[in-house]
């Protein structure tokens, strides 16, 4: 389902097999498990990137899950009970002690857009992979923190209208063009080494996480509100 390993100052978080990693209750309590494990083990310099095997980043939601329950109403009972648990893996996200980095290196659909657009910084396969909330093609409506996570982290009005009114699919070179991704790069391989070149660099600064985090949640005051992150003063530094 994901792996979760240390590689000096780094932490990869992977989702693992050539599937579309779909974010199942199992999935996401793997992610909510490593994420816990990822913040007891942080310290000054740490980093997490987050990527994937094979075509997909992630397509979103278990849908298929939800389908299996033999009626509307209990798979409309399985689809909130997904969006639900996956909430509490975004809070953990952004309140995690450290810079985070989404290496995304194919689709990224729905919920699978969301997870990559919760981290710091966002690089993106640009020959293969699209961004795409498939919401309004399929008949389901936002979950608040989804909509408020996009409207902090999208500042386009435009590009937000055409991503969540229009479904708009999203190729690699054109994220970067509105502001979503911050680079694309010609491979799954070029993405993964870049997101390490920028981890290295971020960790050789070697902030305090707990100010870092505090600072991201004040940063994005709406999601994380949603959320039920409450931001407060932290002060740590040897100068005062």
């Amino acid at each position: 389902m994901c792996t979760l390993e240390k590689r000096g100052n780094l932490f990869f978080l992977t989702l693992t097999g050539d599937d579309e990693h779909r974010l199942s209750p199992t999935l996401i309590d793997s992610l909510i498990t490593a994420l816990s494990q990822v913040k007891s083990q942080a310290v000054r310099g740490s980093v997490l990137i987050t990527t994937a095997h094979g075509r997909f980043f992630s397509n979103g939601f278990d849908l298929g899950w939800a389908q299996a329950a033999g009626s509307s109403s209990a798979a409309r009972d399985r689809l909130h009970y997904m969006v639900d648990s996956f909430k509490p893996f975004v809070a953990a996200l952004l309140s995690l002690p450290m810079p985070t980095i989404a290496a995304v290196p194919g689709h990224a659909a729905a919920a699978g857009f969301v997870l990559a657009l919760g981290h710091d910084y966002f690089l993106m396969r640009r020959d293969r992979g699209v961004l795409y909330m498939s919401e309004v093609d399929i008949g389901l409506t936002f979950p608040d923190y989804f909509t408020a996570l996009m409207r902090s982290k999208i500042g386009s009005v435009s590009a937000r209208r055409d991503i969540l009114l229009a479904g708009t699919k999203i190729k690699g070179d054109e994220a970067v063009r509105m502001g979503i991704v911050d680079s694309a790069y010609d491979s799954a391989e070029s993405v993964v080494e870049a997101a390490v070149r920028l981890g290295e660099r971020l960790a050789e600064k070697k902030w305090n996480g707990e100010v870092y985090a505090e600072i991201r949640k004040s940063l994005y005051p709406e999601p994380c509100g949603v959320l039920g992150l409450v931001p407060k003063t932290v002060i740590a530094s040897s100068k005062l």
